[in-house]
């Protein structure tokens, strides 16, 4: 019995890296072939082995804690929390955001803390989808179609900038407190931030092509001489990478047409990462089209709605209601539901009202 609950738990806590791993081994049996992995995966593969290493590293040295406390202090606590969960999610990515941020609003002094956790996984979202490194679809893409920074961020920027101001606007409707409980002594910043803001900016530099990728040795050197602890990152999930690339190989040989209507693009990936999530929806339909337009509005698009549309809802759905000082989970899930299914569909109004031709590539 007790077996049995470890692996439910299990199966439970990596449903990702158990569909990814079923459907992998299912359709390499149904075609009677092992995948095909390009170049190009394994590189992206190992770029987000060594961002996830870099930014958990990062994590460790106390700069990004103590960065957060900072928004305890002052007025406009709602604004504050969303505009840095937006900028640090286009940097750090929005998993690592939502881990910072979530916990913090959950020791403030103030109501309505489900509508500022919605609001932040919301902005998490968002924010993650103006850059490359933002969030793993976005560098999938970036790599896999070989796109220039400007016109990647040129062709989402409509959707991060109007979600920006619409986040902002939302923010001044949340009533709070202007009182703050202070959760935590000062964070004591070591010499190491220096070193991992370097490593962070080597790891930027070759997704965007400026350094080779061969140059990010120098980062698992580090970690493995001086900060093995870095080392302890969601395996699993790099693991489920592995494993839908392979999917979509297989998939690619079931289904041969080519998809490139833009508007059917969008909508499917949008749809289909209400339920698989939007990471591999990228890796599946990328095998499909060479419209990454279309594809990275519809992945970005996908974060929101369900719990399932993004990894970063589901961890900040996950510190919210495991948390010992909230309540009322239902409630939080309906109303995480219905402002995330209100973002979905605004966001498919704004893709139709700037693509309303089809645009092939």
């Amino acid at each position: 019995m007790k077996l049995k609950g470890i692996l439910t738990d299990f199966l439970v806590r990596e449903w990702l890296l158990t569909i990814s791993g079923a459907g992998f081994i299912f359709t390499s049996f149904y075609t009677g072939k092992i995948p095909v992995y390009s170049i190009n995966e394994f590189q992206v593969l190992f770029i987000l082995f060594v961002l996830f290493v870099t930014i958990n590293g990062l994590q460790h040295t106390g700069l990004i804690s103590e960065l957060a406390r900072h928004l305890e202090k002052g007025r406009f606590i709602p604004l504050k929390l969303m505009v840095a969960t937006f900028f640090l999610s286009m940097l750090i990515t929005n998993d690592i955001a939502l881990i910072v941020v979530v916990p913090l609003t959950l020791f403030l002094n103030v109501s309505r803390k489900d509508i500022l956790v919605i609001l932040e996984a919301l902005a998490a979202n968002a924010g993650s989808a103006l850059t490359p490194f933002g969030n793993p679809q976005n560098l999938f893409i970036f790599w896999y179609y070989d796109l220039h920074p400007t016109n990647f961020i040129l062709t989402i920027a409509p959707f991060s900038l109007i979600f920006l101001l619409l986040l902002i606007i939302a923010s001044f409707f949340v009533k709070t407190e202007n009182n703050v409980v202070v959760s935590a002594e000062k964070e004591i910043i070591n010499k190491k931030t220096y070193i991992y803001i370097i490593l962070l900016i080597a790891v930027i530099s070759a997704v965007l092509r400026f350094l080779p990728v061969s140059a990010l040795l120098i980062v698992l050197a580090y970690v493995v001489l001086f900060d093995r602890r870095a080392l302890r990152i969601d395996y699993a999930l790099l693991l489920s990478f592995f494993f839908f690339f392979g999917l979509a190989d297989n998939l690619k040989i079931l289904i041969a047409s080519e998809i490139n209507h833009s508007g059917h693009i969008f909508l499917l990936s949008a749809m289909v990462s209400q339920f698989i999530s939007n990471v591999p929806a990228t890796l599946l339909f990328a095998k499909f089209t060479s419209n990454w337009q279309a594809l990275l509005w519809g992945t970005n698009a996908g974060g929101f709605g369900s719990l399932f549309g993004s990894l970063a809802n589901l961890i900040a759905y996950k510190i919210y209601v495991t948390n010992k000082d909230t309540d009322n989970t239902a409630a939080f899930t309906a109303r995480f539901l219905i402002i995330g299914y209100g973002a979905f569909f605004i966001a498919i109004g704004l893709y139709f009202a700037f693509y309303n031709t089809p645009v092939v590539k």
